[in-house]
């Protein structure tokens, strides 16, 4: 999704700016058999059978000539490359095997909350920046173990405000306070992918994850899409349950590694 979702949003042109990246592919005769791209924030993403990953990602990567701040892909296809750049266990800052999730929005299971309209979803806006920002803060803390840092505060604003201007982040509200909050990462005409799902802990357990999440698909699935995947940590149980209390099914296994300090590929 990540790479269908970014070239649909800037194409094939790599300067530097958000949602560019520099492709590789192999071919199969005139069928694509493979694809990596190095992204404009450092993200490596692979798609591609394990045999054909080697030169692969080093092509996008040494074309792109910028820093890999992370790898994204298939689990197994992000620890083949691992292997091939070398990357010890020393210079990762987190790493976790997800669970890769799907879901056919006409099987969405609707919580009752969402349904009566107890509680409301909505599209953020320009007034939610200060809590959001504050949001995506703790989701990085917690879920991506960051350092807190007035350059995190900074990149998350700016991320929230990206969000916003995108309109791909919404917000769940009970008794007219927001207690909750869920994006995509990704979108295409036909597909979403949800993530940046965060529930501030003192609100936990109340179902207020499940039912941003649902009220985010019921907005899409008006304008047209007709399907939603999402990957989450292969011990994050709760969340799991909440996912599959949805309709989500188990599909796969996914992989994204956060590097420590950027990575240059040299010659």
């Amino acid at each position: 999704m990540f790479l269908v979702s970014n070239m649909r949003a800037a194409g094939l042109v790599d300067n530097g700016r958000r949602y560019q990246g520099t492709y590789a592919a192999r071919f199969a005769g005139e069928r694509i058999s493979g694809v990596s791209a190095l992204f404009w924030n450092g993200s490596l993403v692979t798609q591609a059978p394990v045999e054909q990953l080697d030169g692969l990602w080093q092509t996008a990567a040494a074309a792109a000539q910028r820093p890999i701040t992370r790898f994204i892909g298939p689990q197994e296809q992000v620890q083949v490359v691992l292997d091939q750049a070398r990357i010890s266990p020393a210079a990762i800052q987190w790493d976790e095997p997800e669970k890769l999730y799907s879901l056919d929005l006409a099987d969405l299971q609707v919580p009752p909350e969402i349904a009566s309209g107890e509680w409301q979803g909505r599209l953020l806006r320009a007034g939610d920046e200060e809590v959001m920002t504050r949001w995506r803060v703790g989701y990085a803390l917690e879920a991506l173990g960051e350092t807190e840092s007035p350059e995190l505060w900074q990149r998350m604003r700016a991320g929230v405000q990206n969000y916003t201007q995108q309109r791909q982040s919404w917000i769940l509200e009970a008794s007219g306070q927001p207690v909750s909050t869920s994006s995509f990462n990704a979108a295409a005409a036909e597909l979403v992918q949800v993530g940046g799902v965060w529930t501030p802990p003192e609100l936990r357990s109340r179902g207020y994850g499940r039912a941003a999440v649902a009220a985010s698909l019921l907005a899409v699935q008006k304008e047209g899409v007709h399907a939603a995947i999402l990957f989450t940590g292969i011990e994050n149980i709760p969340a799991q349950k909440a996912y599959e209390a949805l309709g989500f099914r188990h599909i796969g296994d996914y992989r994204i590694t956060l590097l420590k300090e950027p990575f240059l590929l040299r010659e």
